[in-house]
């Protein structure tokens, strides 16, 4: 099984408290978009799991992809049965776009079926919640209006616009930006038509500009196009286009030391289309 592993745009960032155990409530919509990393599944009979090839600076058991397919070995219909897993990685590491949470959450759906482990959604999705707070929209698979830590969500239907996404060269530091003390946390909550309709911006972009010159650089260039929003924590910066043509001519001006993708939003996860062409392939139930 090969399986496309979408990354996602936090279309706003409201951050509107932090709970008792540290942990910040927020608001924001989730969609995702079509630049994707490719994950291939090979079923082995070793009982292992098996990851090609190694990330640098990440062990193997610190991998998502690896603690994803972990948590499902116990509900293997064949205990002998391990897998191979290759990664063809394309999204950037650090730029808030959830590429790692994307890879465990296709790893859980991939596995789900390869394992026949038979598990619905909602509970993969709790299985994805350990892994990290963005893993459950990656395995529900729909654009989302998400509160609590990011776990609560329902579902929305953004405009697909086209997006021109801009990495500056720097990796930002999650836990650096949650722990400074100079972060909005207490922005009122708002209802979804509101976030839909006015859309919202993002509590953590000026810190992570003031943390990372380069990301407050790439900002500043951008907005000069339009409406410039950081997604996540960052690094990544983007602007919703209504067609393909003017983002690929803004794209052509970015300064060569930025990466910049065009790409187009999707309301319904890559990852589920292509599975369930599997599924129809396969005959799967």
């Amino acid at each position: 099984m090969q399986l496309p592993s979408p990354a996602k745009l936090n279309l706003f960032l409201h951050i509107t408290g932090q709970r008792s155990d540290g942990y910040h409530e927020l608001q924001t919509v989730f969609q995702f978009i079509d630049l994707c990393d490719t994950l291939e599944f090979q079923l082995t009979q070793d009982k292992q799991i098996h990851i090609s090839p190694d990330i640098d600076g990440v062990a193997t058991h610190d991998n998502l992809i690896f603690k994803a397919a972990e948590k499902l070995l116990k509900f293997r219909q064949d205990a002998m049965m391990g897998v191979h897993i290759k990664l063809d990685k394309r999204l950037p590491m650090g730029g808030g776009i959830g590429g790692g949470s994307s890879n465990a959450a296709t790893t859980l759906l991939a596995l789900n079926h390869l394992w026949q482990c038979d598990l619905s959604l909602p509970q993969l999705a709790d299985i994805g919640l350990q892994l990290g707070a963005d893993v459950p929209v990656f395995v529900m698979g729909f654009s989302a209006f998400a509160e609590g830590v990011g776990e609560r969500l329902q579902e929305v239907k953004p405009d697909t616009s086209y997006y021109l996404l801009l990495k500056p060269n720097c990796h930002v530091a999650t836990g650096q930006i949650f722990t400074d003390k100079h972060l909005t946390r207490d922005t009122p909550p708002i209802k979804i038509s509101h976030a839909l309709k006015l859309g919202g911006h993002n509590d953590c972009l000026d810190i992570v500009r003031k943390h990372n010159p380069e990301v407050n650089d790439a900002y500043l260039w951008l907005k000069n196009h339009g409406d410039a929003k950081l997604t996540g924590t960052g690094a990544c910066l983007f602007i919703a286009f209504k067609n393909q043509q003017d983002a690929e001519r803004v794209k052509r001006s970015v300064p060569s030391k930025w990466q910049a993708w065009v790409c187009r939003g999707c309301n319904v996860s890559p990852t589920h289309e292509a599975l369930n062409q599997w599924i129809k392939q396969h005959k799967v139930k």
